[in-house]
Parts: structure tokens; sequence; C-alpha cells
């Protein structure tokens, strides 16, 4: 790993510990009196410490305004999450295991952009620029050679298996070594209904998450500034080299819909940027950051849509009916 690895392994073993007694797991079970400060000390934290779950949307495995959304009925999970007041606002199968597609990148860009620095090169290997014909792709080749900045934005906006590819290669030294270190951050997140077996999302019955799960990713990765500047760029221009040497240029644009123009937000609601996945086992997916009119954070999520249109009329429907 060229990278400075910062994962505080002592930490991640003392949440895993308090992780066991949250009901994060969406098994069902539920914690009486979870923030009272004189019970479930063990959870909570005492002598001071923040309360693991303090800053968290909480909740059980019932659902909640999917009887008020006809649209509904499009997909098999979705959740919408306050991040600035610590509700959960629209709760549709969010424990449910269902396959991440391209959402997956949200945690490979997190941990890049917590240990390594942005600017240092990476040479694009056989394998990245290989990664399968069924892939989305950014149009790395063998030998080019980019920095790790520029390789983000390849990764969050044009969604590219090939630079999810570099970028794990690059920190761990393979993808099965990346997969190990996404999974023990997820799990210090409380992301313990998740295993990923790739950084790209592609489809594997061992690579799951749930929309719970994936909020607790998904604000941990909007709590870095350089995430949400990626995340909330329509486009963004490269200049690299190839494995001759010759300069190269190209442009990134973003694959979300609110922010190609293709779909407006509902009036009030003001969308940040996101990250969407597709394929056939995962059927459409978006995870988006957006804010009310009182400037609160609103993380939503759809899981296993049926089409296009279907995973935005719902994500609107949801945002409008639940998020002002």
């Amino acid at each position: 790993m060229r990278c400075t690895n910062k994962f505080n392994k002592i930490k991640s073993v003392f949440c895993l510990v308090c992780i066991s007694a949250l009901c994060l797991t969406g098994c069902g079970d539920k914690i009486e009196n979870a923030y009272d400060p004189y019970a479930n000390d063990y959870i909570n934290g005492y002598n001071g410490m923040d309360y693991f779950s303090s800053k968290l949307c909480v909740t059980n495995d019932v659902n909640f305004g999917p009887d008020s959304v006809s649209s509904s009925s499009v997909a098999e999970g979705a959740g919408a999450f306050n991040v600035d007041t610590h509700q959960v606002l629209y709760s549709q199968n969010i424990f449910e295991k269902l396959y991440p597609a391209s959402t997956t990148k949200i945690i490979t860009a997190y941990i890049i952009l917590k240990n390594c620095d942005t600017n240092a090169a990476v040479t694009v290997s056989h394998d990245a620029a290989n990664p399968g014909n069924s892939s989305s792709v950014c149009g790395l080749k063998e030998g080019d050679v980019m920095t790790v900045g520029d390789l983000l934005y390849g990764l969050l906006l044009e969604s590219g298996n090939d630079a999810a590819i570099a970028l794990a290669e690059y920190y761990s030294g393979s993808i099965e070594a990346f997969a190990q270190e996404m999974n023990n951050t997820a799990k210090s997140f409380g992301a313990t209904n998740t295993n990923f077996v790739n950084p790209s999302g592609l489809p594997d019955e061992n690579h799951y998450t749930t929309v719970y799960d994936m909020y607790l990713i998904f604000q941990n990765a909007i709590s870095l500034e350089s995430f949400v500047n990626i995340i909330s760029s329509q486009t963004h221009d490269v200049s690299y080299t190839n494995a001759s040497g010759a300069a190269v240029t190209k442009t990134f644009k973003n694959t979300c819909g609110y922010l190609t123009g293709a779909y407006k937000a509902p009036e009030n609601i003001t969308v940040t940027g996101g990250k969407t996945g597709t394929t056939g086992e995962a059927g459409y997916c978006l995870v988006l950051l957006s804010q009310n009119a009182k400037n609160e954070r609103i993380i939503s999520i759809v899981y296993k849509a049926d089409g296009k249109r279907d995973l935005y009329t719902l994500m609107n429907d949801i945002l409008s009916g639940f998020a002002n």
C-alpha cells in the first residue's frame, strides 16, 4: 500500500462491540431507552464519551411512508434520513439485503480520500483497463498515468469500474485486500449487514448491503468536503499521459439525473449530488444528498427500481412528501 492508512484498528474493534448491541442490523431487535443516559451505557457511552448512536438515525424494521407513496411499488427498498435532526423520514425495507451496484463506489472513494494523496500518480494496470465487457468505464487504457484525484472523478462521475480497480490496486495491491478494507470500514460505521467483494459493485452473491447500511456509509462519506465537491460536480476535465507518454485530455460527466438536468427535484429541495448504480441484478439505484427549505441535509436512497424514470419518480415522491 502506497497510501498512509489512517484507519484506527482499536476504534474499529470498540465500535464492533458496541454495534452488536444496537438495533442497526435490521433483525428487528429493539433496545429499550436507547438514548437514556442512565441506561445501556455500554452502548451510549459514559464519562463524557460521545454516544455511538447519538448522531445517527435509529429505527426498527417497520416500514412507514410507502402507503402514502403510490410509486413505492416500483422499487424494492428506499429510505430518507435527516442528517441534522437524526430522524428517519421514510422507511421501505431498509434492512433488506440488496445489491448496491455502483453505489458501492461511495465507500471506495471514502477510503481513498481518507488515506491517499490526491496528487499522487497511478499507473493503470491491464486488469484495471479491462474490467469486463459489461462494465461501466471512464475509458482508461493500460499504462495510462492519472492522479488519484482525477481517478476519483472518473469513479464517482462516470462510474468507472476501471477507475475503481486502479484505485483499489494502488491502495491495497489487490482487489481482495481492498475488499477487506471496505468491509472493515463499513463495520466501523455500524454497517453490519454489508459485505463487499469488489470496489465497483459488479454483481456477486456475496456483495450486498442494505438501504440503512448505505445511509451509514454515505453519511460518513459526506463528512468529507472533498467527497461532496466531487459528487456535486456536473463535469470534470482531466489531463494525463498514456503508455507512450502522449498527453490525453478527457471530460468526465456526472451520471446523476438531477445534475445532468434530465430530472427536476421537487420544490424546496436542492440537490447537492449523489451516486447512481445500475445492473440487471440490482436494478436502478440512487444515493442522494440534498437540502430542504430549512437547509437540513437529507440523505435519500432508492434501491432496485424497475427503471430510470421510476427511480426518479419515487425519489421525488419521497423528497416532496417526507423531506420538507
